[in-house]
């Protein structure tokens, strides 16, 4: 039988349980006082009077009844943070995270709590200046986070009053407007384990003191302003797990002692301007996941490092420095190893067979190099199964492309590359068939390069290709027929399978005169779907079927020699932001029907012999005149040259009249238009927009 004793304390646990949560009166009015605004999606809160608010969402209370916690991420709040949050006074954890919240935080209600021990605001809105005297207030504080809001103002001091209350473990203040140097005081938190402020404007150099910080695991503060060399005393930090300095002005030597640091995994010092040899130290780091380094001062003879002690290292990136040598050999043995770049240095020699023992490899760029030898380099590297990115541009200069009858792909051999870039080499040859069995490609490049013949219609067949550059080559013959069917942009299922994975090391694209785009690509579906065709010897017209490319971004068929009319069905391209026609032979009206081109930011027609009044509505309101120079027939406000006549192209009674009428209508407005024309314009013909696979600082024509 059940004791008796415990029976009655199991009746009354409820009741008791109730009284000793109850909430405390101020705090529930507090509470109520916030005012906080759930947006229509999401549902509301059940914060109500009739309800002990111990037992609201997101609200838990101490022994004493008062509210100790107050967490409602995600919800989907939206308005300001009341000054009531200060009478919460027993608050020890504040997570408003990952909502739309905005305006300035009452900073006289948050000196109030100093009982705080976790504060997370991060994912709004704020703005305004963080209190200067927060952690000289918030003694107990252990957890803070407002990353990602608009702050301003200088960080505050970490210095307090009784340095030996510092039990700050974690500190995020990234992606705000922070300015000025990173504050002192950091050195006191000796329990301190993450320190991030990246995407700020932070400058000067680091603290001395942040090295006596000994507990720091992890170091994150790039894209910031912050400049001079990084102290040896780095290596006091042995915790150091991840440091993350890139995108900064950072200069001098990497610490020559740094392989002391045998716990990292993370040493990402990428577009800075170090410079001198690469620590031999560096090679200790056996626990190194991602080394990156690239776009840097840095030299010497990379096969004078002995990489293999990198047992765990996932992806290294040196390109854009000055190393010298050849494909460092001793990374064969490294079986985790996925991604590599050496782009941009003064590498040279042949691929070495000994590179297929890293079957790991998917992503290979060795672009802007010295190496010779195409045919041997491409034989040896499709013994690479897993390979997906391979970029071998401004490589091999003058050779061959191997053919069909060099390169035989059978079995598993390319079958899961998706980049290929081999543009910018100035090789010699006809496009080779193999590359029409490489079934999963998505991108494509060999533009300039010194390619004859015609373009290959089955390139058009590859069902993934979504960015084919041909440009800068001397290729002859007619647009060809299968381009206009291409599946990945045409197809709405085949847009769908497109590969939206996050790539290891990112591709990007240069801002050029087509293409308003200079940005780093992550994923490979966020590079615009184009076809580039632009300085070739291609005749013919345009063909109308063309406009089924329902998702094609840009279309260059600048500098060839097509005739004929703009096709109409250029304006079904619902998605196009970049057309160059110039350079060609087009005649005929510029089709009104373009004005339909909502997205339509980068347009030129220059050089060809087009005529008749430029639609005045639309994007076309916005080109300049050099998007229409060259053609002494066209009319309009752009061009300064008033029409004698407008004829709209959908007026029915033009559309009656039969194409004689409209030839001699067309040459007297021709002829009066010319008359006005003091003289023409050469063509301002922008460079090709290139895929490019390079840093956006620094100059573009140092990069890969």
């Amino acid at each position: 039988m059940m004791n008796l004793g415990l029976v009655i304390l199991l009746l009354f646990q409820p009741w008791f349980v109730y009284l000793h949560q109850a909430c405390n009166h101020l705090d529930r009015d507090s509470l109520l006082s916030l005012n906080f605004i759930v947006s229509s999606n999401s549902p509301s809160l059940n914060w109500s009077s009739s309800i002990d608010c111990c037992l609201w969402e997101g609200i838990k209370c101490d022994a004493s009844g008062r509210v100790s916690h107050l967490c409602l991420p995600f919800r989907g709040l939206t308005g300001r943070i009341s000054p009531f949050i200060g009478n919460l006074t027993h608050l020890s954890h504040l997570d408003l995270s990952h909502n739309r919240l905005s305006g300035f935080l009452p900073v006289s209600s948050f000196s109030s709590l100093n009982l705080l021990e976790a504060l997370d605001l991060s994912y709004n809105s704020f703005s305004g200046e963080f209190p200067s005297t927060f952690f000289q207030l918030a003694e107990k504080l252990i957890s803070f986070n407002i990353s990602r809001n608009s702050f301003t103002g200088h960080i505050p001091s970490f210095v307090r009053k009784n340095d030996s209350l510092c039990s700050l473990t974690i500190l995020d203040f990234s992606d705000n407007d922070f300015v000025g140097r990173v504050p002192p005081g950091l050195g006191n938190c000796s329990k301190l384990q993450t320190f991030r402020a990246g995407f700020n404007f932070l400058s000067g150099s680091l603290p001395d003191d942040i090295f006596a910080a000994t507990s720091l695991e992890e170091i994150s503060l790039p894209v910031n302003q912050l400049s001079r060399g990084i102290s040896n005393s780095v290596v006091n930090l042995t915790s150091l797990s991840i440091l993350e300095l890139y995108s900064n002005k950072f200069n001098g030597l990497i610490p020559r002692d740094i392989g002391k640091l045998t716990n990292l995994k993370i040493l990402l010092l990428h577009t800075n301007n170090f410079s001198g040899f690469l620590p031999q130290s560096m090679m200790n780091c056996s626990n190194l996941f991602t080394l990156n380094l690239r776009v840097n001062e840095l030299k010497g003879n990379l096969l004078a490092y002995n990489f293999s002690k990198l047992l765990h290292l996932d992806t290294l990136d040196l390109g854009n420095n000055f190393f010298t040598g050849g494909f460092p050999l001793t990374l064969t043995s490294l079986k985790k190893l996925t991604a590599v770049r050496l782009s941009a240095n003064q590498l040279e020699g042949q691929i070495s067979p000994e590179i297929v023992a890293v079957q790991s490899l998917n992503y290979l760029s060795i672009t802007n190099n010295k190496f010779t030898n195409i045919t041997g380099a491409i034989r040896i590297l499709m013994g690479l199964k897993n390979l997906r990115y391979l970029l071998l541009c401004k490589n091999f200069f003058n050779e061959e492309i191997p053919d069909e009858n060099q390169i035989t792909i059978v079995s598993d051999e390319f079958q899961n590359l998706e980049v290929l870039g081999i543009g910018d080499c100035e090789i010699k040859g006809q496009v080779p068939a193999w590359l029409g069995k490489l079934r999963k490609l998505q991108i494509l490049d060999l533009g300039s390069n010194q390619l004859i013949g015609s373009i290959p219609g089955w390139l058009g067949n590859l069902q993934n290709l979504f960015y084919i550059d041909l440009s800068y080559n001397h290729f002859s013959g007619e647009f060809p027929e299968e381009f206009c069917r291409m599946p990945a942009l045409a197809l709405q299922e085949a847009k769908n399978k497109a590969d939206g994975s996050n790539l290891q090391l990112p591709l990007f694209v240069p801002k050029t005169k087509i293409a308003t785009y200079n940005q780093q690509y992550n994923k490979l579906f966020s590079l615009p779907p184009a076809i580039y065709l632009r300085n070739n010897r291609l005749t013919g017209s345009i063909p109308a079927e063309i406009g089924r490319l329902n998702f094609l971004l840009i279309l260059d068929l600048s500098l060839n020699k097509f005739s004929g009319e703009i096709p109409d069905q250029i304006s079904q391209l619902k998605n196009l932001e970049g057309l160059d026609l110039s350079g060609n032979r087009l005649h005929g009206e510029i089709p009104r029907s373009l004005i339909r081109l909502n997205f339509l930011s980068s347009f030129s027609v220059a050089d060809n012999d087009l005529r008749g009044p430029i639609p005045a509505a639309g994007q076309f309101q916005t080109f300049p005149s050099s998007s229409f120079e060259g053609n002494p027939g066209l009319c309009g406000d752009t061009v300064q040259h008033s029409c004698t006549i407008q004829p709209r192209i959908d007026d029915p009674a033009l559309l009656d009249q039969s194409s004689e009428n409209k030839e001699v209508r067309y040459g007297l407005i021709a002829g009066v238009v010319f008359g006005f024309i003091i003289g023409s314009v050469g063509g301002m013909i922008c460079p090709l927009h290139r895929l490019k696979f390079w840093p956006h600082t620094r100059s573009e024509t140092d990069n890969e």
